[in-house]
């Protein structure tokens, strides 16, 4: 078991077929996950073609997550919560300034994202739109957005079967509204 400490992140390499589990250990706590196609870094995530795919915003058990270049990267092969995101950018130092009105130095799942796969070329602009696993992203009848927090509970997971070669970054989300303003760590496992 492998564990990101709150507020930090993680980056690694995934081979096709093999399953990453990620688990919420306490509860409330959201994880943003980004993926890149490993033998072509310019292959990422997208959070637009997933949703055009897929035909839905709640995405979980048994939908894909696709590329830019509409390939599977991931299958969800079990979601024990069943709310994840998949609308929202990660939390970078904006999002703090502008959302929250702080001024100071905020620790953000950007930051910890670009810091980690920087090992792999990955550059602060190449990071995409992230999945936000146990984000509870609610949204009204005019379209308007609010953060609630997360359903997971203690032990909830998700399992993700590699399409393809990944590189993965993962985070342990620094955002409070997102995490129910309290920072708990992210166990994950490659399987």
């Amino acid at each position: 078991m492998n564990i990101i400490e709150k507020q930090t992140g993680t980056a690694f390499k995934m081979k096709t077929g093999q399953i990453l589990k990620v688990i919420d250990p306490e509860g409330e706590q959201v994880s943003d996950m980004v993926l890149f196609n490993a033998n072509d870094r310019r292959e990422k995530l997208s959070s637009g073609k997933t949703l055009d795919f897929e035909s839905t915003l709640l995405i979980t058990e048994g939908h894909y997550l696709w590329s830019n270049r509409s390939h599977k990267m991931m299958k969800i092969v079990k979601d024990t919560n069943g709310r994840n995101d998949f609308l929202l950018a990660p939390c970078s130092p904006e999002t703090f300034q502008i959302l929250y009105n702080d001024p100071e130095y905020h620790p953000s799942c950007f930051e910890n994202l670009y810091t980690h796969l920087a090992e792999f070329g990955i550059t602060p602009d190449d990071i995409p739109t992230a999945f936000n696993i146990f984000m509870n992203v609610q949204f009204d009848l005019d379209g308007r957005l609010s953060v609630v927090p997360p359903k997971s509970k203690a032990g909830d997971y998700v399992l993700f079967e590699a399409k393809m070669d990944l590189i993965v970054g993962l985070t342990a989300c620094s955002a409070e509204q997102s995490n129910n303003y309290s920072f708990k760590p992210i166990h994950y496992e490659l399987i």
